[in-house]
């Protein structure tokens, strides 16, 4: 199955490069579990009208139970980093998996406040566990040249799996909420058992005693805590397409519904466009992509300045989707470069915890109280302008990036654990 899976997907249109060399099985079996995984992430976006119309819990009460899963998706990448470089990046992975569902089954069953509240809270522990382990595995098992296109597919892999689960969950939640639980914690169970037939532990085996605290040396890295900064002004326009798009949309008279088809088109330009584009996209400058790819998504959000129909707001997802390509493609690697062989998941977990979390919190703050205080034109402007100066920030920290990635390109690979 893999090797079938491998030679369609790491071919035809894609194979921009005729001597790169195929990825290995064990990449594969992550990225169908990514995908497993994806395609059964029914509950957390049904999450609130199930608690509301089958719990009968207030709208306030359930959103504070989806803001705790919210706080442990936030912890999840900290810990899950943490304990990939201690534990092993497969076991980290199953501990994620096995977490998740049953952590589910509990939540879809649980009568009491205390029960739902504890089991929103361990449901987004578990559910982002193993996402600085994959990362990690990713970077443990390839070369730093084919880690653009290994992130690249895994995020593809991502954006399908949610694309197919959006419109099947709702037909799922009209025939029971349960269901969606049970078949969200029966993709996790089998994600973890593709990860107990097909992938090895990775983590390298280091000779020079134990391995150091994570904190310490991540806090004296400038280039990785500008990386981190840079994120988060990244991560704060990215999160306006869903805290602030809608409002503005709202004010010009079109309804939810229109929201939901145009805000769709960023899945649909990832799934049909990333496959076609990823491997030229592992040839190019890795700063300069990210630097361009943040432009993209500031101009793309900027546009908002100055369309005021459907199609135009769809024009504008499409353009800052193109960035948000890019900018996904390349993001692993560059921190897979970043990141210290011993500490590797720990280096994937706080970029993931601290650049997305801080700026899932930033962006709609910042971004509904601009627009209810400035108006729309400042908000839209605003973004892009951040992308410019984040495409500045990205382009003097260049010389940086490339010290690090020939750095770590002349590293050998240690033996995996």
């Amino acid at each position: 199955m893999f090797d079938s899976l491998s030679r369609g997907l790491d071919s035809g249109a894609m194979n921009a490069r005729a001597d790169a060399p195929a990825l290995p099985r064990a990449f594969w079996a992550l990225w169908v579990c990514q995908l497993v995984n994806r395609l059964g992430s029914f509950v957390q976006p049904f999450l609130v009208l199930y608690l509301t119309q089958d719990r009968h819990l207030s709208a306030g009460t359930a959103g504070a139970v989806a803001a705790a899963v919210g706080a442990g998706s936030v912890v999840s990448q900290l810990v899950g980093g943490w304990l990939s470089d201690r534990a092993g990046r497969r076991r980290t992975m199953l501990i994620g998996f096995f977490g998740t569902a049953a952590a589910l089954i509990l939540l879809g069953s649980a009568r009491s406040m205390v029960t739902i509240w504890v089991a929103a809270f361990v449901v987004g522990l578990m559910g982002d566990l193993f996402r600085p382990a994959v990362q990690a595995t990713v970077a443990d098992m390839l070369q730093p040249r084919e880690r653009v296109r290994a992130y690249g597919l895994l995020f593809w892999a991502i954006n399908l799996g949610f694309s197919v689960s959006t419109v099947s969950a709702g037909v799922l939640a009209s025939i029971g909420y349960n269901l969606l639980f049970w078949i969200n914690a029966g993709t996790s169970v089998v994600a973890a058992l593709v990860i107990l037939r097909m992938v090895p532990e990775t983590r390298p085996v280091l000779d020079e005693g134990p391995r150091r605290p994570l904190l310490p040396v991540a806090l004296r890295d400038t280039t990785f805590l500008l990386m981190i900064l840079l994120q988060i002004g990244y991560a704060t326009i990215y999160f306006q397409g869903y805290s602030t798009l809608p409002l503005a949309m709202a004010d010009d008279g079109l309804p939810s519904s229109t929201y939901g088809l145009v805000i769709a088109l960023n899945g649909v330009v990832i799934v049909l466009v990333q496959p076609f584009v990823n491997r030229r996209l592992s040839l190019l400058d890795r700063p300069k992509l990210l630097a361009t790819s943040m432009l993209i998504v500031g101009a793309g959000f900027g546009l908002g300045a100055v369309v005021h129909s459907w199609w135009g707001y769809g024009v504008s997802v499409v353009v800052w989707t193109i960035g948000e390509i890019g900018f996904a493609a390349v993001i692993g690697a560059v921190f897979a470069d970043l990141a210290p062989v011993d500490l590797r998941g720990g280096y994937m977990g706080l970029a993931g915890s601290m650049s997305f979390g801080l700026g899932s919190v930033i962006g709609p703050l910042l971004g509904t109280n601009t627009l209810e205080h400035a108006g729309r034109t400042t908000v839209w402007l605003g973004c892009a302008v951040l992308g410019v100066v984040l495409f500045a920030a990205q382009l003097a920290l260049a010389p940086a990036l490339h010290a690090r990635a020939l750095a770590a390109a002349a590293i050998p690979a240690p033996s995996p654990s």
